[in-house]
């Protein structure tokens, strides 16, 4: 059984007078332990798929099946929890609060797992060491530099052992060196079960995962497989 699966989605927005359709009859699947990109130009739509995907949004119509689920029609505390226990995110901007140290950053999404504060700071600092900051635990993002936040940012995703990682154009923001550092760090994690779906424009960046699928004007289609 795939972990993601996408039937017809489509998503559309109303602007005044006029319809902007963004994704159309979108279908397609990931199974567990799959590392693929999702590759598409700016406005291709991806981004919007990734909300979906990510549970950040839903679709107009059409089905999205997550480990089984139909979660398509849940309100957002249902989708609220499901995100907390199955998914990670990474983001292009770190999206890491300037006022806690890189510990307490990676702690934030365990709060809301109801975990005692001894297993939070335990489970984050384990995922710090994982992704090679175990010494940095108490700085703040504004003393680390671009790639090591990111890191901190994989550490955060990865602190509660979510299934399924989301790379939204995770080397983005970062120079070539702390680029081909994150991708290894990834590709490790996938390397050791997790599944990753990665956004990015990057079609370089996108052959170092297993598979490709190609996004253009809201329709989908597959890449060939590397």
């Amino acid at each position: 059984m795939s972990l993601i699966r996408t039937e017809n989605i489509c998503k559309s927005y109303v602007m005044g007078q006029y319809e902007l359709k963004v994704l159309k009859n979108v279908t397609f699947e990931i199974k567990s332990g799959e590392f693929v990109s999702i590759v598409g130009p700016s406005g291709s739509g991806k981004s919007t798929l990734m909300n979906i995907i990510g549970c950040l949004d839903v679709p107009s119509s059409g089905r999205y099946l997550l480990d089984g689920i139909d979660v398509s029609g849940m309100n957002a505390s249902e989708q609220a929890d499901i995100r907390n226990s199955k998914i990670g995110f990474v983001f292009q901007s770190f999206n890491l609060l300037p006022k806690l140290t890189a510990l307490e950053n990676v702690m934030l999404p365990l709060i809301y797992r109801r975990v005692s504060e001894k297993e939070q700071r335990e489970r984050a600092l384990l995922a710090l060491e994982k992704v090679g900051l175990g010494d940095r635990s108490l700085h703040r993002p504004n003393e680390l530099s671009g790639g090591q936040q990111q890191r901190v940012a994989i550490a955060r995703a990865i602190a509660g052992d979510p299934p399924i990682i989301l790379a939204d154009e995770p080397t983005g923001n970062l120079d070539s060196k702390s680029g081909i550092e994150i991708m290894e760090i990834l590709t490790d994690l996938n390397g050791k079960g997790a599944t990753l779906v990665m956004i990015t424009h990057d079609d370089k960046l996108a052959r170092e995962s297993g598979r490709m699928v190609m996004i253009k004007d809201g329709i989908i289609g597959e890449g060939v497989s590397i």
